[in-house]
C-alpha cells in the first residue's frame, strides 16, 4: 500500500482543488444574468430556432466524423505494422496494401460526396 500512497495523495489533492475550485467560483463570482449570457452559443452566429423533434443535419457532419474515424483507426494500425515490419516479411506487407486499399475507397468515397469542400 505504500507505493500506491504518493499516487492516493495526488489524486485527493486534485480532486480537493478541482472541487474547492468550482465552489469558489460559484460563491465569489459575478451573479450578472441578462439574455445574451443565457442563450446558446454558436459561434458568435445567432442561434436559428429548430423544429420540436429536431433538425436534420447535412451529410457533411456525418462524413467528417466518418472520415476522421477513418484515418484514426488507419494511424492505429499503421504505427505498430511499421515498428514490426521486418517481423511480418511479405504477409504483412500484403495485408497493410489491403488494408490502405479500403482506406483509400473510403476516402474516395467522402472526396465524391464533397465531404472535403466547405462552402
Amino acid at each position: 500500500m505504500n507505493a500506491y500512497a504518493p499516487i492516493l495523495v495526488l489524486g485527493a489533492l486534485g480532486a480537493g482543488f478541482a472541487i474547492f475550485s468550482v465552489v469558489m467560483a460559484t460563491l465569489v463570482g459575478p451573479k450578472r444574468y441578462n439574455r445574451a449570457k443565457l442563450e446558446a452559443y454558436e459561434c458568435g452566429i445567432e442561434p436559428t430556432p429548430q423544429p420540436a423533434g429536431g433538425g436534420r443535419f447535412p451529410i457533411k457532419y456525418y462524413l467528417t466524423a466518418m472520415l476522421f474515424i477513418i484515418f484514426d483507426i488507419e494511424i492505429v494500425f499503421l504505427y505498430p505494422w511499421a515498428v514490426t515490419f521486418d517481423a511480418l516479411g511479405l504477409f504483412g506487407l500484403v495485408e497493410m496494401l489491403l488494408f490502405a486499399l479500403t482506406v483509400f475507397v473510403a476516402y474516395a468515397y467522402v472526396w465524391r460526396r464533397g465531404g472535403l469542400e466547405w462552402d
